[in-house]
């Protein structure tokens, strides 16, 4: 069975879990309506996409 031979330092295992923290997700406001949106995903709240009305939400 495989066994480390030596154990691991402090250092080593802090840079194998420089990638497990959580990030920050990016919001852009939308140019239409002004509210909050992922960027490259149209507009939940009036359905814009790259100027232009992808889908009709109807309020």
């Amino acid at each position: 069975m495989a066994v480390p031979k030596r154990k691991t330092s402090p250092s080593k295992r802090g840079m194998r879990r420089s990638h497990d923290s959580l990030k920050v997700e990016a919001f852009q406001e939308c140019p239409n309506c002004g509210e909050l949106k992922r960027p490259h995903n149209l507009c939940n709240a009036c359905g814009h996409y790259n100027g232009r009305e992808v889908v009709s939400v109807g309020a």
